[in-house]
């Protein structure tokens, strides 16, 4: 069966690929295309929200990108995530179009004390709102989910056996409240289309892509309006 779109997408991920690249090219210091990249995801939020797109996720650092990176390097994104983090808790935009703020992944355990208190409280702030959904994954792999998800029912088995289904598994995800992904946008990879780390691997079983040459702190408003306009022509077949 061949579905064809008439609509936006519910859920649309992006994966913000070419901050170091962009920087590197101007001479700049890597840490300077994540500043840059930071201040291009508000504009695309504000496009997905006057597209009444309502669950945006954003990728905002992988377990490795956290842990294996030079120390300069990772210390600056966590000042850019507090900054980040800071100006949402007071950004009218944000309350104006109910926007709820969650982040997945393993921050608690990464992120200094001074960069998990304005997440906590961008979260605390905006719980209650449910017209727009804001997820970033910060410290995350979907490998590392996904072995998580295991180890919860493993233990909910004990004593008992527990009939695993598609349902069990999707309760024990860190991602359980998100809805499946209807297009990821990769930017800055279309000469080299990838997945990284088990991405979201559950709920991106039949997910559509869109693969880019513009490198994130390049990516502009009107570029993911035509991403999207682009999904609305395709046809979704789901397996059959």
């Amino acid at each position: 069966m061949i579905i064809s779109n008439t609509a936006i997408p519910r859920h649309v991920v992006v994966i913000p690929d070419g901050n170091r690249r962009w920087a590197r090219k101007k001479g700049l210091k890597p840490w300077i295309g994540h500043q840059e990249g930071a201040k291009n995801f508000e504009l695309v939020l504000e496009k997905a929200a006057e597209m009444k797109i309502p669950y945006l996720t954003f990728w905002a650092g992988s377990l490795d990108n956290l842990t294996k990176r030079p120390k300069m390097e990772v210390n600056f994104l966590f000042q850019v995530y507090k900054n980040y983090f800071e100006k949402t808790i007071g950004d009218e935009r944000i309350h104006k179009n109910q926007v709820k703020i969650s982040v997945l992944g393993r921050w608690k355990e990464i992120l200094p004390p001074k960069v998990k208190e304005p997440i906590e409280k961008a979260m605390a702030t905006t719980k209650n709102y449910h017209q727009f959904f804001l997820t970033f994954l910060i410290a995350y792999n979907g490998t590392d989910e996904m072995l998580d998800c295991v180890r919860k029912i493993v233990k909910l088995s004990n004593p008992y056996p527990l009939k695993i289904t598609e349902k069990t598994i999707k309760e024990n995800l860190w991602t359980k409240d998100l809805p499946d992904v209807d297009l990821i946008i990769r930017t800055g990879c279309a000469n080299d289309p990838h997945n990284s780390a088990g991405f979201m691997m559950w709920q991106t079983a039949y997910s559509q892509f869109y693969f880019t040459k513009t490198l994130f702190p390049d990516f502009t408003a009107k570029d993911f309006e035509k991403i999207i306009k682009n999904y609305s022509f395709r046809q979704r077949r789901f397996g059959k």
